[in-house]
């Protein structure tokens, strides 16, 4: 099994048996764009729900559904209030992982492995998903079922449409958690999930769940809460319809040489031939196989921490939740459930969590020193990457393009720990 693991060969579903088997990042608005409406509505919430209840009539909702599911609506202040909480330091990459991919986690998706097998072998069988993945995902959406939300989907949907900030993205979903209830599949009061709508075992927002949400155990309805049949099957479908390769595993850990380009880590896809030829091998130290695929290099903790060539299913993963983070926990969480072991090259802990604040700072910083990182905004994207490598060059530096401690008491950034 461990062996199989250390290869860049074919992985396919039966590598995978076991002997004994939302940045808001877990929160799934998968592939669905942002919303850039800014007027604000001039209605009181009441008028807004009766705006809003006409639209969904409208759209082909029934008047009965419509009027029943609205009537019961509230205006939730809490979900207006996590909306716009923006997290004040962004976590660390060790920090993350650990939270998400640890024993307790790892032990639960083993064991929830063999108990579902059957099931999960049904789904592998009909989407090409192999089964830890779909173990992996349900683990980082609800633990493995064990939360959904408690927010009510149809008021917290309601309360998003009518603000301002993303009212036409949360009016479509609404409207689509109305045909959801239309269409007999949850009773309004049963539909539960988080602030946002993500609802049920795999935080399926509405648009989505109309969408590829399907009735696996016959009988007659698509229930991603109580039916875990339907919420794998739904899960395994998503991931086929985004173009899921049931031949390849997602992307692996990986070394680098002395005096790497980390210029390269920049999302170009490039042949496995290449990468062996740049002196990359697996994270035991053996030559990466000869295989025809194309990948792209990820480091999330700069030259420090792990690196990761990231296979076709890395992006599949990325339209779930497109949190490069998020795409490697579901990946290594899927390795660590159907038995590999841990990462060689575990993140380092020791490195500053950046607020929005330090961050803005370093790229005013940058900027003022002639790196341009584009517009401050306190976001660290590929602009200010590339802003940080060229000056990690320029004085030399390991240009990995990561806002290390070195790179910011060079720059005078004040971090807290």
């Amino acid at each position: 099994m461990l062996n199989a693991f250390a290869r860049i060969l074919p992985q396919r579903s039966t590598v995978f048996r076991l002997s004994i088997t939302g940045l808001l990042t877990t929160l799934a608005l998968p592939a669905l764009g942002q919303d850039t409406t800014t007027s604000a509505p001039t209605d009181t919430f009441g008028e807004c729900k009766a705006r809003l209840q006409d639209r969904a009539m409208a759209a082909g909702v029934s008047q009965e559904t419509t009027r029943s599911v609205m009537a019961d609506v509230e205006y939730l202040d809490r979900v207006i209030e996590l909306d716009r909480r923006q997290p004040e330091f962004t976590t660390t990459f060790a920090d993350y992982l650990g939270r998400r991919v640890n024993e307790d986690r790892i032990d639960k998706g083993r064991m929830l492995l063999e108990q579902h097998n059957e099931l999960l072998d049904r789904v592998t069988a009909e989407t090409g998903v192999p089964a830890p993945y779909l173990v992996a995902f349900w683990g980082l959406e609800t633990n493995f079922g064990s939360y959904f939300g408690k927010m009510s989907v149809p008021s917290a949907l309601t309360t998003l449409a009518c603000d301002p900030r993303r009212s036409s993205f949360f009016t479509e979903q609404l409207i689509a958690a109305l045909r959801i209830i239309d269409d007999g599949d949850i009773p309004a009061k049963q539909m539960e999930g988080s602030w946002a709508g993500a609802m049920g075992h795999v935080q399926f927002m509405p648009t989505v769940f109309l969408k590829h949400a399907v009735d696996a155990d016959g009988d007659g309805k698509r229930d991603l809460w109580h039916s875990l049949p339907d919420a794998m099957m739904s899960a395994g479908k998503f991931l086929e319809s985004m173009g899921w390769n049931p031949d390849y595993r997602w992307g692996r850990e990986v070394l680098l040489p002395k005096k790497f380009d980390y210029a390269l880590a920049d999302g170009r896809r490039l042949p496995l031939s290449k990468w062996r030829q740049l002196g990359i091998t697996d994270a035991f130290g053996k030559a990466l196989a000869d295989e025809p695929i194309e990948a792209s290099l990820v480091v999330p903790a700069g030259h420090q921490g792990p690196a990761f060539l990231a296979y076709h299913n890395f992006k599949v993963i990325m339209g779930w939740n497109r949190s490069e983070f998020y795409a490697i926990a579901v990946g290594h969480l899927a390795d660590r459930v159907a038995g590999a072991g841990g990462l060689q090259n575990p993140p380092p802990e020791d490195v500053p969590a950046l607020s929005r604040a330090a961050i803005l700072d370093l790229q005013r910083s940058l900027n003022q020193r002639g790196f341009d990182s584009g517009k401050p905004d306190g976001i660290i994207g590929s602009g200010t990457r590339s802003a940080i490598r060229k000056y990690q060059s320029a004085s030399g530096l390991v240009a990995d393009g990561y806002p290390g401690q070195t790179v910011l008491d060079k720059l005078g950034i004040t971090t807290d720990r």
